[in-house]
């Protein structure tokens, strides 16, 4: 039996798998840390943008509440043509009774 076959045949493995192993992908390097000036300039965008939200969601109900009280305006207005028309028809049914 040829002994070198054998023994080459594992470290020839081996091997391979060593070099698989070290033409993975590197671990990803970890993130700088934040200086105290970056952290509040960061800081101060993110409340910039907070503050625009609220601002934007105070303008929805704000427009909420216009468009209820608009509602309330129309409703009224078509219930003053309602009864004005109704006045209407009896005055002319009125006066059409006195003339005949």
């Amino acid at each position: 039996m040829n002994f070198a076959l054998l023994i080459r045949k594992p470290i020839s493995a081996g091997f391979a798998l060593w070099l698989a192993g070290c033409a993975s992908t590197p671990a990803p390097t970890p993130e700088p840390l934040l200086s105290g000036e970056q952290m509040l300039r960061e800081s101060q965008g993110i409340a910039s943008l907070g503050d625009r939200w609220k601002k934007g969601k105070q303008m929805v109900e704000r427009g909420n509440l216009l468009v209820r009280e608009g509602q309330n305006k129309i409703d009224e207005g078509n219930r003053m043509i309602e009864e004005g028309e109704k006045v209407m028809h009896e005055s002319e049914d009125s006066y059409k009774r006195i003339k005949n």
